[in-house]
């Protein structure tokens, strides 16, 4: 009897062993799902409908991918591609497109030279427990205040 607790014992510590070496080569860490990306998108269409504006709802992972796109009604075609690109300059660098817009608008503009890079109003990152997990970006709305509004109430979802 005891030398099977003993073996049992040191299985045991073996597996949490190597389960632990696989651990402190791997972390675990939150991300966007689909349905993440609609409650968001949701939160933001609710926001901008309260305010009768139009406007694209794009929402990305952390690394700018599109995960999900709304277009409201009667919102104009451009409009889509320009919410992705704020969604994807907010995922990216972490941080509400209205800052680049600002630093431009100082006077850094070869920023503008940036590859895939949209500095304007209306691109907020998604961040839960401290972290960036995605960004939404909302082109088309009543003016860039209201972008940036809609967007910050899609984001505003997931806190």
């Amino acid at each position: 009897m005891r030398t099977t607790v003993t073996l049992a014992t040191s299985l045991l510590t073996a597996l949490l062993a190597t389960r632990a070496g696989a651990n402190s080569s791997t972390a675990e860490r939150t991300v966007l799902t689909i349905d993440g990306a609609k409650k968001v998108a949701s939160a933001a269409a609710a926001e901008a409908n309260a305010h009768q504006d139009g406007g694209s709802i794009a929402v990305v992972d952390e690394g700018g991918n599109l995960i999900y796109l709304e277009r409201l009604e009667g919102t104009f075609p451009a409009s889509a591609n320009v919410s992705i690109g704020k969604a994807r300059t907010a995922a990216l660098f972490q941080k509400p497109t209205a800052a680049f817009e600002d630093i431009i608008k100082g006077g850094r503009t070869p920023m503008i030279a940036l590859a895939d890079f949209t500095p304007l109003q209306g691109g907020v990152p998604i961040v839960v427990d401290g972290k960036v997990i995605g960004a939404v970006g909302v082109s088309g709305a009543a003016s860039q205040a209201r972008d940036e509004a809609v967007a910050q109430a899609g984001a505003a979802a997931l806190q």
